[in-house]
C-alpha cells in the first residue's frame, strides 16, 4: 500500500475512557505475567496499557470473543506479526463480551475488528479475518503514520522475547471460502462452506464458518437505526426482532440478542413462535454450546415454551 487505507485521525472519542487506572508496567499482562508484545486489556487498565503506551509505540487493538470463529483465525496472525516486529508495536487483545463499554467506545459493529491508537488517537484499521499479507500491509501503513507523528519507540527488552506463537493451520480446503470472504462474495463463501459440510457433515469449523457468513449475509446493507426503530414500533414482528437480534450478536451483545428473542417467544404463538425459536437456536449454535450464556438462555427458553 502506498497510502494508508485508514483515517489516521480516526472518528472515535476515547475521552470517556481516559481515567486513572492501577499502575502497571507497559506491556505487562493484566494477569500480572511478564512483559510481552501481546497483552490482554480490560477497561480497568485501558488508560495505562493503551492510551499512555500509545505515546511511545503504536497500540493495535484486536476486538474478539470466544464464540467468534474468524477471530480464532485472525488472532494468531496478529500475534505472529507482533512477535516478528519485536516491540515496534503492542498488540492489545480485548474481549468485547467482557468489555462492552470499550466496544461501544470504538463503535465496533462486528468482530474481529482491529483498531490502532497512536498518541492517544484512535485509528480504524480493518474488520474481518484478513490473510497475513493484507494484515502486514495495514501494519506497515500504521508504522509509517506513527513515525510521521513522532511515535518511534520500542517496548522494553523483556517484551521482545515472547513465547512462540502457534501459526494457524494452512488447510487448502478452506481456501475457496476464505478467498470469497476476502473479495466480499458472501454467497460464494456460503456455497463453499456448504460444500465442506457435504463432504464432512460433522465438521464443526465449517459449520461455524457457515453460521458466521449467514449472519453477515442477513445483516449486509441493513440500516441499523431504521431496523431498531422498526423493532420498537412492531414488537411482535418476527422478522424485525430477528434482524435486530442479528445486529446485536454481530456487535458482541450476545445476551441482548438472546433476551430479545426469548421475550418474543413469550409474546407470540403458532408459526411466529416457531420461527422465533428456530432463529434463536441458530444463534445458540453460532455462539457455541460451551458458552455459559447459551446454557442460561436455553433454560430460559425452555421455561418460556413450557
Amino acid at each position: 500500500m502506498s497510502q494508508p487505507s485508514f483515517n489516521p485521525h480516526g472518528a472515535v472519542d476515547l475521552s470517556s475512557l481516559a481515567r486513572p487506572a492501577p499502575a502497571s508496567a507497559p506491556g505487562e499482562r493484566a494477569s500480572g505475567g511478564s512483559a510481552s508484545v501481546v497483552v490482554d486489556v480490560t477497561e480497568a487498565d485501558f488508560q495505562t496499557v493503551v492510551l499512555e503506551q500509545s505515546l511511545t509505540v503504536p497500540v493495535v487493538i484486536d476486538f474478539w470473543a470466544d464464540w467468534c470463529g474468524p477471530c480464532k483465525q485472525l488472532s494468531p496472525v496478529l500475534e505472529k506479526l507482533a512477535a516478528a516486529d519485536a516491540g515496534r508495536w503492542l498488540l492489545a487483545k480485548i474481549d468485547v463480551d467482557a468489555n462492552q463499554r470499550l466496544g461501544q467506545a470504538f463503535q465496533v459493529q462486528g468482530i474481529p475488528a482491529v483498531f490502532a491508537v497512536v498518541k492517544g488517537q484512535p485509528i480504524p484499521l480493518f474488520q474481518g479475518a484478513l490473510p497475513e499479507p493484507q494484515v502486514r500491509a495495514f501494519l506497515d501503513d500504521l508504522l509509517r503514520v506513527a513515525e510521521e507523528n513522532g511515535v518511534t519507540g520500542r517496548l522494553p527488552a523483556g517484551a521482545q522475547e515472547p513465547a512462540p506463537v502457534e501459526e494457524p493451520a494452512d488447510d487448502p480446503r478452506w481456501d475457496e471460502a476464505y478467498e470469497a470472504i476476502e473479495r466480499g462474495d458472501l454467497d460464494a463463501a456460503a456455497t463453499a462452506y456448504r460444500g465442506l459440510l457435504d463432504q464432512s457433515p460433522a465438521d464443526a469449523e465449517a459449520r461455524a464458518g457457515l453460521g458466521q457468513v449467514e449472519l453477515l449475509r442477513r445483516t449486509q446493507g441493513v440500516d441499523e437505526r431504521a431496523a431498531r426503530a422498526t423493532a420498537v414500533a412492531h414488537p411482535d414482528d418476527v422478522d424485525a426482532q430477528c434482524r435486530v437480534a442479528d445486529l446485536d450478536l454481530l456487535a458482541g451483545l450476545v445476551s441482548d440478542a438472546f433476551t430479545r428473542l426469548i421475550d418474543l417467544v413469550r409474546r407470540v404463538e403458532g408459526e411466529d413462535r416457531d420461527r422465533a425459536r428456530t432463529h434463536l437456536v441458530g444463534l445458540f449454535e453460532l455462539v457455541g454450546n460451551q458458552d455459559e450464556r447459551v446454557a442460561k438462555a436455553r433454560t430460559t427458553l425452555a421455561n418460556a415454551l413450557f
